[in-house]
């Protein structure tokens, strides 16, 4: 398992990523997003598994979904399972925001 490092500080990293604002992030040649609601973080891939549609164009709904802009898929941000849709699963990453920054961590 590979880890990555994003920001110094508990602090840095939220003020970084923006309320409810999906945040593109590239970790060696995997492209992650990364959604801050509150404190709460939701770290995923970047692009639909469907069609490969750019994730940080999304939209989030109260059920705690993204919605893909391309063909209105609806995945679990939690868990990454597909609600609406015929595909796989979308990756999502756990992750660990401590006040060292946030280290995600890769399979």
């Amino acid at each position: 398992m590979n880890t990555f490092q994003f920001g110094t500080s508990k602090e840095e990293v939220l003020q970084a990523i923006p309320e409810r604002k999906i945040k593109k992030l590239a970790a060696g040649k995997k492209r992650l997003a990364i959604l801050r609601i509150g404190e709460q973080l939701h770290v995923f891939d970047a692009q639909c598994p469907h069609r490969g549609a750019d994730l940080s164009q999304a939209n989030i709904n109260g059920a705690g979904e993204i919605i893909c802009p391309l063909h209105h898929y609806r995945f679990d941000l939690k868990t990454g399972d597909v609600r609406a849709g015929y595909c796989t699963s979308l990756p999502v990453f756990r992750y660990e925001l401590t006040e060292s920054g946030l280290c995600i961590y890769l399979p």
